[in-house]
């Protein structure tokens, strides 16, 4: 039973390998079942029996982008530094993720080249690489370096960047031998940015002796904050300084 099994599983990673070099140099439309299996140089019995059609090695395509992410992540060793292991998973996994793999990043990341219907095929491997993503940013927050933000929005928020830095890279628009310069600066800025700021809803309150500042103009209620008045004499929200 091993040795047919160990057959099966090297066969199916050279067509996995044949289709992704076919969708990357031609396109998509010209996978096919017989294609892939005339440049393994076997039969499209073997294509069907491992993965059922044409449908099915583009799921299995799909399927193997995030299983290559998630093992690289799971893979990739923590140290006493969230931030510093964040934007190492960042700039050596996802990053060289999508210089080697172009076309697994925009069939299975960007899903720009299938239907959504068929993307959610690969949903699950999706969700099992995000868990290693998500871990590392709960180191993050467990270090207090989250700010007010929720594992959740930091992981879309980060996993956004990383998306179009890579997407920015793939079509040239990043100073040649500067991108894991831009990368990692980028992906700290953005992780400094966590510990540092509120969150986009948090308002920032104001100390009772700045509000009386502010009231005081006039004798009547200041104007809100950043908004100018329609008609009449223009005027100056007044920012007392902070107590030290």
């Amino acid at each position: 039973m091993g040795r047919p099994r160990r057959h099966a599983e090297r066969t199916a990673r050279a067509l996995l390998d044949a289709a992704e070099r076919i969708v990357e140099n031609e396109g998509l439309q010209a996978l096919s079942v017989r294609r892939v299996a005339d440049d393994v140089g076997t039969t499209t019995r073997a294509v069907y029996s491992l993965f059922g059609s044409k449908q099915g090695l583009v799921i299995a395509l799909g399927t193997r982008a995030f299983e290559l992410l998630g093992t690289a992540i799971a893979a990739l060793p923590t140290t006493p530094d969230p931030a510093a292991d964040l934007v190492a998973a960042g700039v050596t996994v996802f990053r060289r993720f999508a210089v080697e793999h172009p076309s697994l990043f925009r069939l299975a990341v960007q899903r720009s080249l299938t239907s959504r219907e068929l993307a959610a095929q690969f949903d699950a491997a999706a969700a099992d690489a995000l868990a290693g993503l998500e871990a590392r940013v709960a180191r993050l927050a467990a270090a207090g370096l989250l700010g007010d933000r929720t594992i959740r929005d930091a992981v879309c928020e980060f996993h956004a960047l990383c998306e179009g830095l890579a997407a920015l890279e793939l079509r040239g628009l990043l100073p040649a031998d500067e991108g894991e310069r831009i990368w990692r600066d980028a992906l700290g800025a953005i992780i400094a940015g966590f510990a540092a700021a509120s969150g986009p809803a948090a308002a920032t309150p104001v100390p009772p002796a700045e509000e009386s500042a502010v009231e005081s103009v006039d004798h009547e209620p200041g104007p809100v904050r950043g908004h100018r008045p329609s008609g009449g004499s223009e005027r100056t929200s007044v920012h007392a300084p902070a107590p030290p």
